[in-house]
């Protein structure tokens, strides 16, 4: 099919700054401030991406490895949730040791270049107990979140315990941060009080007091030493987002909720069709209703659904692909700042007083939710896939920033079953800008499309673009793309990053399932020393290389299949790192792979960007020879380990004593039929899983002085077959009916986590 666009009627966006409420300096004189449009840095456009990670979920030994694999994904910002529960859960005794402490976690973000906004609360909700507020808040005289005096007070002593931990540590101090969240989705969402769940569901106010409530707290945190460039607030579902608050959106495709009253399928949504977030005239078909003027303000996200928890009533496999897709969607529709929920996965700390901080819907310990990150650092695939956009944003956002969205007709009307209309938005500033296509639909397969065609009208010429993309595919096609001088009029290929490395300067693109790579130059440019200005790439490609030149100006071009991109990741000099494991740059030990295979194929660009390292040795592959090959090995750690069954799902597990010599970590692996399975070491939850059809697996590692002592026990309890849950809120009790499946421990295994030296 046939669909075309016209962009030469794109009307005047006026931009303009958002004044001092928006505005920080450095003491180095850097500068970050807000327009109505996007972010700045020093003046020019600048793009973040902002990942979600729960510093008090994750043991504080795993920090500093787990931040350096946000980075090299391209994260330049960690967003972090401030439990109050997990600080103060008995009144007046604070607690930042350990997994808690604050400090050491920013200060790790700062020595790692990472950007940090705090998700203050008091109320965060996150699936933790109360939503993040003590227990002994309920017994109190006053209500929660209000602007009650009494609760006011307890909130400035908890926000007065934050400031010292972090005093110094500011952006206006040259501290990492810049910003600070105000409650979350206030006049929106609640969660149950955890002391009642089960007798009255009484839940937590979701507020009353409108924005003098958020402005409230806002004082009180500048009064606590909380001083970012940028205090902020969640927008959606008509949550208040008074002016001085910098407004931040998201997208979920995969909603527990939508189950908790009607059963059954769970529906596709409207989250892969594009939208225009920043037209003042444009109603869009999701959630997106500001209770301000769109175009006074950025679209900006720090909530898309990069996972999502197993809630009891809802088990799924997240879909991986679904992550890139939504990112994809929101950047054709205008968004000019990416952060995802959760970005890493945890594991929730025992209590005090209550032994498990969490609520009742999801599963006592684990908080995996399924993240490109996994709570014991596993990286998945929407980890892998995101690297490309995240790169392309680093290098190429601030392009993106001031560039309008420009939808067809009807673009963001497409129903989520629509099979016969592409999905496509254009980000452009009349001239220059990208091609966004989508071919991702959340609970519904999208076929692959072959023989589209998009053609984009602009002055003195008409750009098309055959269109052959992979059903759960998406890319971004760049036209008129200065390069380095040299104009790429256009390209059926994503790019990826700009690098300097062996003395060349190398362009990097992506080649998306389906699409052929193909280049479009402008005339007098060569190609390969010719004078041919079209550069068609050879179909089913792994790589491919080619040469541009024009007026002493020599650029490398490589393009990549989707394959080899997933495994790509840009180390800080420069060089391009090709591996099934993932590189660790800094923090203790220089550069590490990472990796369950003992034997790993690694590829470099340029070619000899790891010779002379002591774990790798150069061999020869079926890659190009301008992608050096290396084989980067250590000794391989095989142990067997057995269950015995006890009980009716009951089994124990003792790990050996050489389980965890030699390597970083192992993973206990475990597949099991049933409902619910729970772990233990001599009487202690360790953790827990929702059977969902995936493998469980427990990191082993911050157990290691227990497994000597020790077995881990496994009870698994049975599912109801063809039962029905039912369940009218989160946390309300559930009945079940039908025959049980029996509970049935399959297998369990230990996976090895290696860490090789390489300098």
């Amino acid at each position: 099919m046939a669909f075309q666009l016209d962009l030469r009627t794109l009307r005047d966006k006026r931009t303009y700054p958002l004044g001092e409420d928006f505005r920080g300096i450095a003491p180095s004189g850097d500068e970050l401030s807000l327009t109505n449009y996007y972010f700045e840095k020093n003046g020019a456009p600048y793009f973040g991406v902002s990942g979600e990670f729960h510093f008090s979920r994750v043991p504080e030994d795993q920090w500093e490895d787990e931040l350096i694999k946000m980075k090299l994904g391209g994260v330049g910002v960690v967003a972090s949730y401030l439990f109050w529960i997990h600080h103060e859960e008995e009144e007046g005794k604070f607690r930042f040791d350990g997994r808690r402490d604050l400090r050491r976690f920013v200060e790790l973000c700062a020595k790692h270049g990472l950007y940090v906004i705090l998700r203050a609360g008091p109320f965060a909700h996150g699936e933790v107990r109360n939503g993040g507020l003590p227990d002994w808040l309920y017994g109190k005289p006053f209500e929660a979140r209000s602007l009650d005096e009494g609760f006011l007070v307890c909130v400035k002593r908890f926000y007065a315990q934050i400031g010292q931990q972090v005093r110094g540590l500011f952006f206006r101090d040259g501290g990492p941060i810049i910003g600070v969240q105000l409650d979350n989705e206030y006049m929106h969402s609640s969660s149950p009080w955890e002391i009642t769940s089960g007798a009255s569901d009484e839940w937590i106010p979701a507020g009353r007091d409108g924005d003098a409530y958020l402005l409230r707290l806002k004082e009180l945190a500048a009064e606590c030493g909380l001083l970012p460039p940028f205090y902020t607030c969640t927008a959606w579902g008509g949550a208040s987002s008074p002016e001085p608050l910098v407004a931040l959106w998201g997208g979920y495709a995969f909603r527990p909720w939508v189950l908790r009253t009607n059963h059954g399928d769970h529906p596709p949504t409207e989250e892969y069709v594009y939208q225009d977030y920043h037209n003042n005239a444009v109603t869009c078909t999701d959630d997106f209703q500001p209770a301000y003027p769109p175009e006074t303000r950025p679209y900006a996200c720090c909530e898309i659904g990069g996972g999502m928890m197993c809630n009891y009533y809802y088990r799924f496999r997240f879909p991986y692909r679904s992550v890139d897709a939504m990112a994809n969607i929101k950047l054709g529709s205008g968004c000019n700042f990416l952060g995802y929920y959760m970005f890493h996965g945890g594991s929730n700390p025992t209590g005090a007083r209550a032994p498990f901080l969490n609520e009742i819907q999801v599963p006592k310990i684990t908080y995996d939710y399924q993240a490109p990150l996994g709570e014991f650092g596993q990286a998945r695939e929407s980890y892998r896939r995101l690297k490309s956009i995240h790169y392309f944003l680093n290098r190429f956002g601030g392009d993106l920033c001031p560039m309008q969205t420009v939808l067809p007709e009807g673009a963001s009307r497409i129903a989520p079953t629509d099979t016969d209309t592409l999905r496509y938005a254009v980000r452009t500033d009349g001239r220059r800008g990208f091609l966004f296509l989508n071919n991702y639909q959340d609970h519904f397969d999208l076929p692959d499309r072959r023989g589209d065609q998009v053609t984009l009208q602009l002055d003195g010429e008409a750009l098309t673009w055959d269109v052959d993309l992979a059903g759960g595919e998406n890319t971004i096609l760049p036209f008129h793309l200065d390069m380095d001088g040299v104009d790429l009029i256009q390209a059926s290929v994503q790019p990826v990053t700009r690098i300097e490395a062996g003395g060349e300067i190398t362009y990097v693109f992506l080649a998306a399932g389906g699409m052929r790579g193909r280049f479009v130059f402008e005339p007098g440019v060569q190609i390969n020393g010719g004078n041919e200005h079209v550069y068609t790439c050879g179909e089913h490609l792994s790589a491919e290389r080619f040469t541009v030149e024009k007026s002493g100006v020599k650029l490398r071009v490589l393009v990549l299949s989707r394959e080899l991109s997933d495994d790509m990741f840009l180390l800080g000099d420069g060089r391009l790192l090709f591996t099934g494991g993932v590189p660790l740059e800094g923090g203790s030990g220089g550069l590490r792979l990472e990796s369950t295979a003992a034997s790993n194929l690694v590829h470099v660009y340029p070619a000899d960007g790891l010779e002379g390292l002591s774990h790798a040795r150069r061999v020869r592959s079926g890659l190009a020879e301008y992608l050096g090959a290396y084989l980067v090995e250590t000794a391989p750690r095989q142990t067997e380990v057995h269950a015995e069954q006890v009980g009716t799902g009951l089994y124990t597990v003792r790990i050996p004593d050489t389980a965890l010599d030699g390597v970083k970590d192992t993973l206990l692996q475990i597949e099991y039929s049933g409902n619910i399975g729970t772990a233990f070491l001599n009487g202690q939850m360790i953790h827990d899983n929702f059977a969902n059809g995936a493998v469980w697996e427990i990191g082993l590692r911050q157990f290691a002085e227990k497994l000597k002592r020790e077995p881990i026990t496994l009870r698994i309890t049975p599912l109801q077959e063809g039962s029905t849950v039912t369940v009218e809120s989160a946390a309300t009790g559930r009945s079940e009916t039908g025959k049980a499946i029996p509970a049935e421990l399959k297998s369990v295994r230990l996976q090895p986590v290696y860490q090789i030296p390489l300098d």
